[in-house]
């Protein structure tokens, strides 16, 4: 009964909640000796304790990052950053936005006018005193016709940003913005002190922890901050981010003790992770998804039936088998997830068709030409398998495929963006209108397809300024079916973050705006 005991333990004492308690116990055929009375005791609240180095191994790292929050990439960055600061407005667990270092906020009746109410003595970690200078300074420094922002697609309706005393932000935009909360929750738009002129190397904020040492895409140590405005947060008294792009790497690491938390985990090797002692396994639904995107302004690329004939050359179920090994859903050409609001589930679901892949093919006069597609395990855990496996769907409908491997470092600075044709992965966004503005409206910074549809910036711009949930959603679907039928990327799936930690971490309810509990665990986290 030694295990039935430690159970009981486990249970009482909050650690474990009472659904889990129940199927431990069933597996291990204990059920009948459960005392009735257990189930009807109050179980103990999982209250965070304060301590211990917290050490994350995440891929997503390079020798190009900076602490420029403008050019964020990827989840070593973004994690690190918020390790550092804070935005106006936070996105929970359940994908609500709620105050951060606004306190309040209100909008003009059509939305294009937002006013934030800032939190009283909130401090930098250099010891001065937030105000809304710090927020005009900190936006501004994303706008303007020659901001490097990746942010600046997203910001570029604000037509003005101003300060109404020290405790107030005023933002006006070129039209009305139901999402605009959502917005200013982007962790590129993290506020830093007013003047700063080394923001590449300057991590000072309002954030959890202090920076202590950096190094690009290899390792970050920071150490919790003693005057942190957050009630019931910060818990670690260090984090230590290390950047390990190789998957087999960051889990024998786990495995070893060398650290607490992995993400992207080989998805082949989940269930053998699931078996190791002290592990536990995170899965949540999110929006992640991997994409084969075109640039539309190079040849062949430019010819909408060569993009529809790639489109129809891939078998999406296999991807989601043997790449995701179930762990996702189907993509569908465009990058609203299933569990999104405005998603268009009434379009039809695009299916591998060798016939239709040959007929736009032939239709471009393309036949018998060799496509080029770029990719690295740097893209998504899995690219190479599945740029490989995509060859061989797309042989069926005579189409060729040269798969190229390039170098995991440097990829995102080097190969995406920049080749025709590459392998690449979104964390998606929380609302349509921020992922389209990011990277399908015309002049986004991260248009990786190059592409330009007059119809679709017009009904994103409309949508974006559509109070009527009804319409709004109408105009929604009809972007998602454009960028489907006409746009320059292929998506075949979503995929679900699972990352895997040490049993010693606890957590509430797990977000999945972004990965790593919307790459906030270093701040909601804590050790048993």
């Amino acid at each position: 009964m030694s295990t039935l005991k430690e159970l009981e333990r486990l249970f009482t004492q909050g650690k474990i909640s009472r659904r889990e308690f129940l199927a431990r116990a069933s597996a291990l055929g204990l059920m009948a000796a459960i005392s009735p009375a257990l189930l009807s005791t109050p179980v103990q609240a999982a209250t965070p304790k304060k301590g211990g180095r917290f050490r994350l191994g995440v891929a997503g790292g390079a020798t190009t990052d900076s602490l420029d929050p403008a050019l964020f990439e990827d989840a070593f960055m973004q994690n690190v950053g918020w390790q550092l600061r804070n935005c106006l407005v936070e996105i929970d667990a359940k994908g609500n936005p709620i105050p951060e270092l606004a306190e309040s906020w209100e909008a003009s009746p059509d939305m294009a006018k937002w006013v934030f109410k800032l939190r009283k003595g909130v401090e930098f970690h250099n010891g001065k005193t937030l105000d809304a200078k710090d927020v005009v300074f900190s936006i501004n420094h994303h706008r303007g016709k020659d901001s490097k922002s990746a942010a600046k697609g997203i910001v570029d309706p604000i037509t003005e940003v101003k300060a109404d005393g020290k405790d107030t932000v005023v933002f006006t935009l070129e039209g009305g913005n139901a999402d605009f909360l959502f917005i200013v929750s982007d962790y590129h738009l993290t506020i830093f002190p007013d003047g700063t002129t080394d923001i590449a190397k300057n991590g000072i904020g309002t954030g959890g922890y202090k920076l202590v040492s950096f190094e690009p895409g290899v390792r970050s140590l920071t150490k919790r901050n003693p005057n942190y405005w957050k009630e019931g947060r910060a818990h670690f008294d260090e984090v230590e981010t290390i950047g390990i792009a190789d998957t087999s790497a960051r889990t024998n690491a786990l495995k070893t003790g060398q650290i607490d938390l992995m993400n992207r985990c080989d998805l082949k090797t989940v269930h053998l992770l699931k078996k190791v002692p002290n592990l536990q396994i995170v899965r949540v639904t999110g929006t992640r998804h991997y994409t084969m995107p075109m640039r539309t302004d190079t040849k062949p690329f430019d010819n909408n039936d060569v993009r529809l004939a790639l489109k129809y050359a891939i078998d999406r179920e296999a991807m989601l088998k043997l790449i995701l090994r179930g762990y996702g859903s189907l993509g569908n050409d465009h990058p609203i997830a299933p569990s999104q609001r405005y998603h268009a589930s009434e379009l039809e679901q695009r299916t591998y068709d060798p016939d239709k892949a040959k007929f736009h093919m032939k239709k471009a006069g393309m036949e018998g030409t060799s496509f080029k597609l770029h990719t690295s395990d740097a893209a998504f855990g899995g690219a190479i398998d599945a740029a490989v496996l995509y060859k061989e769907h797309a042989a069926k409908a005579g189409i060729k495929i040269d798969v190229v491997q390039e170098p995991t470092d440097g990829y995102w600075s080097n190969v995406w963006l920049k080749k025709p044709w590459v392998t690449c992965y979104w964390s998606g966004r929380s609302t349509e209108d921020s992922m389209f503005s990011i990277a399908y409206a015309a002049d986004a910074k991260w248009n990786d397809t190059y592409w330009k549809h007059d119809r679709f910036n017009q009904l994103l711009k409309a949508a974006r300024a559509e109070l009527d949930n009804k319409k709004r959603r109408e105009l929604y679907v009809e972007c998602q079916r454009i960028v489907r039928d006409e746009g320059g990327v292929v998506i075949p799936v979503f995929k679900d973050y699972v990352e895997a930690g040490s049993s010693k971490l606890k957590f509430e309810k797990v977000a999945g705006n972004w990965e790593m509990d919307g790459q906030r665990c270093s701040e909601r986290w804590w050790f048993a």
